[in-house]
């Protein structure tokens, strides 16, 4: 087993002690599992639905609740059942549905928390400890304007641009982008850190790059659902 260089001893013999008692107790996990990575709401179909499992032994409330982001406060959705019962390894569809009195212009991004509220769980055995753990999922929400065709790769679109220190991505398309923190300047290989890991349509970000002189760079881009793919390389104008 690896081990991290330079990490405190007194901190290792406490972090080895609570993982001892945890293995010493029943750990149970209450998690409710959507079917999906993402939420893609439509607005052609006004609606989509995604089917949540109660992965637990025992029965659970499912509660459900929507997020906005800093950048967009907008409410722009409802969703139905907010909360349910649902039995073991049962599933509940949960609805979310546009209410937008415009139509959409571009992408818009919000989150959606899938929490498991654990109802009437057996006492545990004689001399045996339980410990219960509440799972939440927290996912993206993705409202995809009607007519908008779909874009597999939106960040090749990005423009990325260098002046006085200052490394700026520009996203000037429909669709919001999703990629790592992380980006590599070439031939350099000076690196610098963006802060998120998403690009909102018409957004653009400026950090400080450790390199003037780069002509390209290098980042981790995300398919809509969350999966990382081959790095990508941009060309970068000064």
């Amino acid at each position: 087993m690896q081990m991290f260089s330079g990490f405190p001893s007194r901190l290792l013999q406490s972090s080895i002690g609570a993982l001892a008692l945890l293995l010493s107790a029943q750990v149970q996990a209450d998690g409710m599992v959507p079917d999906t990575s993402v939420v893609i709401v439509n607005e052609a179909d006004g609606e989509a639905s995604v089917s949540v499992t109660n992965t637990d032994a025992n029965l659970a409330l499912l509660h459900v609740t929507l997020e906005n982001i800093a950048e967009d406060n907008e409410s722009l959705l409802i969703i139905t059942p907010p909360l349910a019962r649902v039995e073991a390894g049962e599933a509940q569809l949960v609805r979310f549905i546009l209410q937008s009195e415009k139509p959409l212009l571009t992408q818009r991004l919000k989150r959606v928390i899938f929490e498991g509220i654990p109802q009437g769980k057996p006492a545990a055995e004689a001399g045996q400890a339980r410990v219960g753990v509440t799972v939440r999922q927290n996912l993206p929400v993705i409202l995809h304007p009607k007519g908008l065709a779909p874009n597999r790769t939106p960040w090749t679109d990005l423009q990325w641009s260098l002046k006085d220190g200052q490394l700026t991505v520009r996203n000037d398309t429909p669709y919001v982008v999703r990629m790592g923190q992380e980006v590599q300047l070439l031939p350099s290989a000076g690196n610098a850190m963006l802060p998120k890991t998403y690009l909102l349509p018409g957004e653009h970000i400026s950090i400080k790059a450790p390199d003037g002189s780069a002509t390209q760079v290098r980042f981790q881009p995300a398919t809509v659902y969350g999966f990382a793919v081959p790095h990508y390389e941009a060309p970068v104008k000064s």
